[in-house]
Formats: C-alpha cells, sequence, structure tokens
C-alpha cells in the first residue's frame, strides 16, 4: 500500500508544470520520441512540464488569454521539445507553408538557448503549426539577429480542434556549449507568438522591459550530464552546373551570343572538434547566390548598397566574428577555391578565424560623402580572426584583425573593442581600429578609368601613399536605459586613411557626434493602442579639416494599434554639403556648397487577417541632387504587399517610386517593381517566379553632364527548391537580365542562364 502511494505521489509530481514544482532540471530519458506533431508517446509523461502563460510584449508580464504548456527532456543526443497550444478558436490560427526562415508572421511556438549561460547569445528555434521551421542566432553583443544561420534539425506539427501541437528535436551537435563534466547549465526561455489583433509574445519567464538585455533574464536550466558528442563530422558534397550566354551590347547592337558551359564539383567538411569548438573547411565551393537579391535603388545615392550574407560556410558562426563595426563583411569574397575556417567558445573565450583566397578583388572605396565599389580580375587571399574574452556578463572585449592582399595590393586592420555593462540600465560601447594600406599603380589606374570623376583628383583624394598609408579610428557610446525612457550618446571618428577592406566601412574622413533620447508609453487591454514611442537626435560631423559635413536634428513619434497596425511620422532638419554623384570626397580646396534639407515621412503596416500584410512609406523633401550638385524636391513612395491565397500560396509586391525636380524642372523619375510569385508544395519544396523591373527616366537638359534620357533593365528568375535540410539541397532554374538605354528601342537580353545545384549532407 506505501509503494503504491509512493508511486501515484512520484506520478503527481511528474505531471505537475515547473512553476509548481520550482525546479529546471532537464531529465535524461533515454528514449527518443517520434517526431510526428501528435505528442502521443508514453516519453513526454515523463519529461519536464512548463506552463507558457506570461505575456512579455507589447505588454509587460499580463496573464496569457490562451493556454500553452512545453514539454522538455533528454537523451544525451538530442533535446525533445513539445507544444501543446491551446485556441478556442482553432480557425483563426495563422498558418501557411512556407520556406524555412519565412514564416515569422505565423502563429509560432519555440525556444531560446544560451548554451554557454554567458548571455552574449541565444540560439532560436521556432515553428510554426505546420511544422515550418524558424531559426537564427541572437547576438547581444550587436543587437542583432542572424537569421540566415540555419541548423539541422527536426519538426512536425498539426492543428487539431483545440489548437495545435508541435513537436522538435534538436540533435546537441547543433548547439556550441561547454564540454564539462555532470550537469550543464544553460539559460532557456520557451515561447510562443499569438498574432491576432495584436501580436502577442507569451513566455515562460517574466521579462523586466528596463533591462535590454533579454538574454540576462533567461532563467537557467540544468542537465545534460551525459551529453557526449562524437567526432560529429559533416561531409557534404556538391555538384553545380549551368549553361550561361552572355553578349555585349554596344551603340544600340547587339554583338554574338557567347556560350559557356560549366559543371563544378565541390566539397564541405565541417568538424566538431569538441562540442565547443568547430573546424569548417570548403574545397572549389559554388559561393553563388541561388535566390536574386530584392532589387534596390540607386539613383540619387553617393554610398555603395549594403547586401546581406546568405552562404552557408560563411553563416555558420557568423555571430563569433561581430563586433561594433562591421569589419568582416564576406560578400567582399567572391569566388574562392578554399576556405578553412575555425571556431570556438570554451570558458568565457570565444575564438574564430578564417582564411580563403578569391578569384576576384572587390573593395568599398570610401569617402567623407560617398563611397564606391571597385571589383578587379586578380586573384587575392583574406585572413579573418577574432577573439572575444567575457570575463562576465557585465565587462567583455575583443580583439579583431583583417588582413587582405594581391599582388602589391595590401590591407591590414587591427581592433580592439570593449563592452561594460555597470548596471542593468548603463552600458558603454568602445572601440579602436587601425588600418594599414598599400594601393598599387594599376589600382589606381583602374579607379581612373572607372569613374566620370576627374582623374586628378581621383588620385588626389584615393590613392593612399607611403606618407598616409595607415589610418585610425575609433567608436565610443553609452545609453541609459528606464522602462519608460532611454537617453544616449555616441562619438566616432575615422581618419582619411582608413581602409577596411574586409568589412562594410562606407565613410571615413569625418568625426561624428550624436545625442538623443526616447520616450515610451504603454497601452492596457482597455486602450486601443499598445506601445507608443517618440524618439529624437542631434548630429553633427566635420572632416580632418574641421569642414562641416552634415549637421541635423530629426524627430519621430510612432504608435502601434489594433490589426497588428504600426504608424510612425518624422521630420529631419539638415544642413549638409554638397557632392557630385561620381565623388567620394570633398575637394582638397574645400570649394563645395552647403544646403538645407528638410524632409517629412510617414510609414504605415498593418496585417488585419492571416496571410495579409500592407504596408506604405511616404516622405516629401528637398534634398541635393548629388548628379548636379544643388537642391531639388525629392517625392518618395513605397508600397508593399503580402498575400496568401489558400496555404500554398504567396504573391509578393515591392514598388519603389522616386521623383526629382530642380529649377522648375523635372530632373529624374525612378520605378522599380520587385514581384515573387511562391507555390509552396510543402515545407520541403516550393516553386517561386521572381521579376524585377526598373525604370528611369532622367532630363538631359536639366543635368550638367551627358546622360541617357532613359534606362530601362528586366531581371527573371524561375527557381524550384527541394530542401530536406538546410545542407541536404537541389535547386533547379532559369535567369535572365536584359536592359534598355537611349541606343536601344527596347529591352535587349544580354544575359541569361540555366542552372542546378545539388548538395547532401552525410552527418557522422
Amino acid at each position: 500500500m506505501l509503494k503504491a502511494v509512493t508511486c501515484s505521489f512520484a506520478a503527481l509530481l511528474l505531471s505537475m508544470p515547473v512553476s509548481a514544482l520550482n525546479t529546471n532540471q532537464i531529465p535524461f530519458i533515454q528514449q527518443a520520441a517520434k517526431i510526428d506533431g501528435l505528442i502521443d508517446d508514453n516519453v513526454w509523461h515523463q519529461a519536464l512540464k512548463i506552463d507558457i502563460n506570461n505575456v512579455t510584449w507589447p505588454y509587460e508580464n499580463e496573464k496569457s488569454p490562451v493556454k500553452t504548456r512545453a514539454y522538455i527532456y533528454e537523451n544525451g543526443q538530442s533535446l525533445f521539445v513539445a507544444y501543446d497550444a491551446k485556441d478556442p478558436n482553432p480557425n483563426l490560427i495563422r498558418a501557411f507553408y512556407r520556406d524555412r526562415d519565412r514564416a515569422w508572421e505565423d502563429d509560432l511556438v519555440g525556444i531560446k538557448i544560451d548554451s554557454f549561460n554567458n548571455a552574449q547569445s541565444a540560439y532560436q528555434f521556432f515553428i510554426n503549426p505546420f511544422g515550418v521551421q524558424q531559426d537564427s542566432i541572437e547576438n547581444e553583443l550587436t543587437k542583432s539577429e542572424n537569421g540566415s544561420w540555419n541548423g539541422i534539425w527536426d519538426s512536425a506539427g498539426t492543428i487539431n480542434e483545440d489548437g495545435f501541437i508541435v513537436e522538435i528535436e534538436i540533435p546537441l551537435r547543433v548547439l556550441n556549449f561547454s564540454n564539462s563534466t555532470g550537469n550543464k547549465t544553460m539559460a532557456m526561455e520557451f515561447l510562443r507568438f499569438f498574432p491576432r489583433n495584436e501580436r502577442l509574445r507569451i513566455s515562460s519567464m517574466t521579462l523586466q522591459h528596463a533591462n535590454p538585455c533579454w538574454i540576462c533574464q533567461m532563467p537557467k536550466y540544468q542537465g545534460l550530464a551525459k551529453a557526449k558528442q562524437s567526432s560529429d563530422i559533416a561531409i557534404i558534397p556538391t555538384l553545380v552546373g549551368n549553361s550561361q550566354e552572355t553578349r555585349d551590347i554596344e551603340q544600340g547592337k547587339a554583338k554574338p551570343w557567347q556560350k559557356e558551359h560549366n559543371i563544378e564539383p565541390g566539397l564541405d567538411i565541417k568538424w566538431a572538434i569538441t562540442p565547443d569548438t568547430t573546424l569548417n573547411a570548403t574545397l572549389n565551393p559554388d559561393f553563388s547566390q541561388v535566390e536574386a537579391d530584392t532589387g534596390q535603388l540607386s539613383v540619387n545615392n553617393s554610398f555603395s548598397l549594403f547586401f546581406p550574407e546568405k552562404r552557408a560556410f560563411f553563416l555558420d558562426n557568423s555571430d563569433y566574428f561581430s563586433s561594433h563595426l562591421n569589419l568582416i563583411h564576406t560578400r567582399n569574397i567572391s569566388a574562392p577555391d578554399y576556405g578553412v575556417k575555425l571556431t570556438g567558445n570554451k570558458s568565457g573565450h570565444t575564438f574564430a578565424g578564417f582564411i580563403t583566397n578569391d578569384e576576384r578583388l572587390n573593395v568599398v572605396i570610401p569617402g567623407n560623402l560617398g563611397s564606391r565599389v571597385v571589383s578587379l580580375e586578380r586573384k587575392s587571399e583574406n585572413m579573418a580572426l577574432r577573439y572575444r574574452r567575457d570575463v562576465n556578463k557585465a565587462f567583455s572585449f575583443g580583439l579583431t584583425s583583417t588582413t587582405r592582399q594581391s599582388e602589391t595590393y595590401k590591407n591590414q586592420v587591427a581592433s580592439f573593442d570593449a563592452k561594460y555593462k555597470p548596471t542593468k540600465s548603463d552600458l558603454f560601447e568602445l572601440q579602436l581600429f587601425g588600418s594599414d594600406t598599400q594601393y598599387d599603380q594599376q589600382f589606381v589606374d583602374y579607379l581612373c578609368d572607372s569613374t566620370l570623376a576627374n582623374c586628378d583628383l581621383t588620385e588626389s583624394v584615393l590613392r593612399v601613399t607611403d606618407d598616409d598609408a595607415r589610418g585610425v579610428g575609433y567608436y565610443l557610446n553609452y545609453e541609459h536605459n528606464q522602462k519608460h525612457w532611454k537617453a544616449f550618446s555616441s562619438y566616432q571618428s575615422r581618419d582619411a586613411a582608413v581602409r577596411t577592406d574586409m568589412g562594410f566601412i562606407t565613410q571615413v574622413d569625418f568625426n561624428k557626434f550624436v545625442f538623443g533620447g526616447e520616450y515610451r508609453w504603454y497601452g492596457t487591454e482597455q486602450n486601443w493602442w499598445n506601445r507608443a514611442k517618440w524618439y529624437g537626435d542631434w548630429d553633427i560631423s566635420h572632416n580632418e579639416n574641421g569642414e562641416l559635413l552634415e549637421k541635423e536634428v530629426q524627430t519621430n513619434f510612432s504608435i502601434n494599434g489594433p490589426l497588428q497596425s504600426f504608424i510612425d511620422f518624422g521630420v529631419e532638419h539638415r544642413k549638409r554639403t554638397g557632392l557630385r554623384h561620381d565623388e567620394t570626397r570633398i575637394a582638397i580646396d574645400g570649394n563645395t556648397s552647403l544646403f538645407t534639407e528638410n524632409s517629412q515621412w510617414t510609414y504605415l503596416e498593418l496585417k488585419p487577417m492571416a496571410g495579409i500584410f500592407a504596408g506604405l512609406k511616404l516622405s516629401k523633401s528637398n534634398r541635393v541632387d548629388l548628379a548636379n550638385n544643388r537642391l531639388g524636391d525629392l517625392t518618395f513612395v513605397r508600397p508593399v504587399i503580402n498575400l496568401n491565397i489558400g496555404k500554398h500560396f504567396e504573391l509578393r509586391f515591392r514598388h519603389t517610386y522616386e521623383k526629382m525636380n530642380a529649377e522648375g524642372a523635372d530632373v529624374y523619375s525612378a520605378n522599380l517593381t520587385d514581384v515573387r510569385l511562391t507555390y509552396q508544395f510543402n515545407i520541403n519544396s516550393y516553386l517561386r517566379l521572381a521579376i524585377v523591373n526598373t525604370n528611369i527616366s532622367r532630363n538631359p537638359n536639366n543635368y550638367i553632364n551627358e546622360v541617357d534620357a532613359t534606362y530601362k533593365s528586366l531581371s527573371t528568375q524561375l527557381l524550384y527548391s527541394y530542401k530536406l535540410n538546410p545542407q541536404t539541397v537541389f535547386f533547379a532554374g532559369y535567369s535572365d537580365h536584359g536592359f534598355q538605354d537611349d541606343d536601344l528601342s527596347k529591352i535587349i537580353k544580354d544575359d541569361k542562364r540555366i542552372f542546378m545545384k545539388f548538395s547532401y549532407a552525410w552527418l557522422m
């Protein structure tokens, strides 16, 4: 009888949620659950049960309107997590079949894991009710999320009459963690996103909004005493084939097509030497972009456009290379033959480094008011090293070093950075860096050939000689953050000779001071709005000669309302130095003009029901006409519509319109349309058609220099994708590109290709 009572009491304890037991011990159970979205395996009765019942956004720690319970256990090789998400109206669940990492607006459940328990970063695993995966790495140092990171893990979901159920298995090889014996401690948060009239963030923990470090507040969980990883080797062979046709079009005449056929094998190897140290190697990799980048207009912009990294070799543990400034931007490396990368984190020491070559040399040439990208057909060698020491959760510092070299060209950068949080409300950031650069004569000659700027000016400004080959820069930042308000101030300076050719720093020869703040209001369930914010800042910049580059004040007010609406109104007043569109710096003699710009903008977005998103940005301003160094009137309009038809078909539409007038006449009008149609067969495969159309009309009579009156371009891509996991993939598609200028009567194609890529991951 006593034995029966004891067993019943033990069973009762096992069935109680963690809030009742006040324990965070993850149980070890040898059995592996079947991941089918049904949660009917007996093993889940023995798992740790955790209630997700606290709304942490947009409200602060209010009771959840829906019930959710998570179950978690481990078997030494994987973490198993299940979610039973109740819903009083299952027909309102927002869920669609999508490609991975594209379902962030759906109903979601998930887990955040700080595997080193150091409050520096956290893995994020989220799943929609159909089992579609979203994963990313949250970086506390840079306050950013790397949504391009992809792990190999398993998930399944089903919708039922009470809500939905999700099961996931996260192999421990996906995580980096301390290779210690006995129990291991990790910080975790269990979450549910509930998007209806508002998008509620529902958590297993309380969250203090006055503390901007959310990872720091995650509770600790212990377990994984028997967690062991073998050599954990992933061997990923790839095969890439393409058939390409290109032709030159000169003075309105198309030359014959030049055909090229290519089949290239490649190999990627990933070896987890220990659970906290990983070696990546790649031979003859395919570093091409499979999916077309989102179209961007650059008609009246003097700075280089930024495109994010999407390639697996560089994305793996890419947060280990992060610092306050972007000193390592791997999309500068375009076509390497090989690459080797070593990353690790052990007892508060984070280290990372890679070495690659490159068939081309892509370099950002910065100035004080603009930048341009130079691409040379010459081989280069590239190296990046990064070390970070997390002394404790309040203080960390890091060292970064990069090298790029090619023949007689060389660029080296060294940096020290630190982050200190004396209280939960105060933050100090520091980064010091220096560069040593040598440009050879071929490099300078190419600049003269590839720019419309005066060649003597280009040489005097952009050549880095033996006398000024070295440059220094620094960045200082302070923030004080309370629940209702924040104040901040920063100062940064960069010498004219600073070059960070491995990174993406597009402005040098300036010093800039900024200070500002914001005030926040929090609504309640009785208000029609839930959050509102006022923001304002003031900044001033000068170059090394003390000439004013820019002085600006801006302010905006934003509010979150019903139907997941967001409205932002802002105004800006700025005095800035004029600049021709083909220059990057003020001329040496300082012969330039100072203009006053004023602008007003509005941004609105709305998610009124499942599968519908609408956004609109409007602005009206007087802006510097960079091509003609004068003030003009600029109108900007950008509507965005994402529409789901059924559970499988999605339309994404984005249009950008710009129009500038000056001196009583048109200067230019520009239209860019980006349309993407996707049919998602299931969570593994889709067919997508992308169309990007650009149409720019200029008034040659209102330009200083000769320009084309018409420029049009049209790019299309049809892509089929099958992904068993992020590394076992098959892509096949067709793409083409054409353009029209004043010499052509219609758009003529100058590039078309058929491509295929296959890779398979063997996990050992």
